[in-house]
């Protein structure tokens, strides 16, 4: 029996396999490394390839913004379920130095963070949670700070 869409979403590695195989990703030479079982973390890395330099030979920015534009979303998409909607609501990148190698980003939602969201959300109210997420280079070095926010409400019964 052929696997919907929609299923293979809902486990850690079909999802990751899913995102690995995704255009903009693969254009963009952006891997998800990790996912863990409970989707409370996951790990995007970028590579720099001479398709994503830009003009002075370092990772162009959208590229490094790509690399986590969609994962808050996904997790906290994961961890709550269909009651809940849950969309992208803001982002602001600052780039802190020049990427010049591979980056990565990490991606961590506390079981704190998950309740709070979902009392709010349950009490009827719309919640706009909002992580901080660093790009850093294989050194440890900040590459780019994102700070990404999502909007989240539970669904009209």
């Amino acid at each position: 029996m052929r696997k919907s869409i929609r299923s293979w979403f809902s486990s850690p590695r079909g999802l990751r396999f899913l995102l690995n195989w995704y255009r903009p990703y693969r254009g963009a030479a952006i891997r998800v490394a990790h996912i863990s079982d409970d989707f409370k973390h996951a790990r995007v890395e970028m590579g720099l390839r001479w398709y994503n330099r830009n003009y002075v030979g370092t990772q162009f920015g959208g590229s490094l913004y790509s690399m986590v534009d969609p994962m808050y979303m996904l997790l906290l998409m994961r961890l709550l379920g269909r009651e809940y909607i849950v969309w992208d609501k803001t982002a602001h990148i600052d780039f802190i130095r020049p990427g010049r190698g591979k980056v990565h980003a990490d991606f961590t939602i506390t079981d704190e963070e998950l309740l709070a969201i979902k009392n709010a959300a349950d009490n009827g109210e719309k919640v706009l949670p909002h992580w901080d997420v660093w790009i850093k280079d294989k050194d440890g070095e900040v590459v780019a700070k994102v700070r990404k926010g999502l909007y989240v409400r539970k669904k009209p019964a």
